[in-house]
């Protein structure tokens, strides 16, 4: 018998949107950071675009078959990438040089 036949489907669920929550909290922990940094963004652009991806696959995903846990907090994890993105766009077009 396969152990995860007996997990109910909602116990399943409410998992998932736990796990996909407490990663959404990492995500917001670095949208935070890098908004607070006045340092120039060490993260890529081809990075944080390829997450904006990962996040809009899984959340459609989730919506084509009806999981809330993929949907939802796939949907706020695109929502961070986002202002990450827009984060790091901006730090990328800020003359540092212009400190010196």
């Amino acid at each position: 018998m396969n152990f995860l036949e007996v997990v109910p489907e909602s116990i399943f669920e409410s998992i998932g949107i736990f796990a996909g929550l407490s990663a959404c909290v990492v995500v917001g922990i670095q949208v935070l950071k890098e908004y607070k940094s006045k340092m120039p963004s060490s993260l890529s652009l081809s990075f944080v675009y390829g997450w904006i991806f990962i996040y809009a696959f899984w959340a459609l995903y989730g919506i084509r078959f009806e999981a809330v846990a993929l949907w939802l907090t796939n949907a706020i994890a695109l929502v961070l990438q986002i202002a990450l993105c827009v984060v790091v766009i901006k730090k990328r077009k800020i003359p540092w040089q212009a400190d010196k």
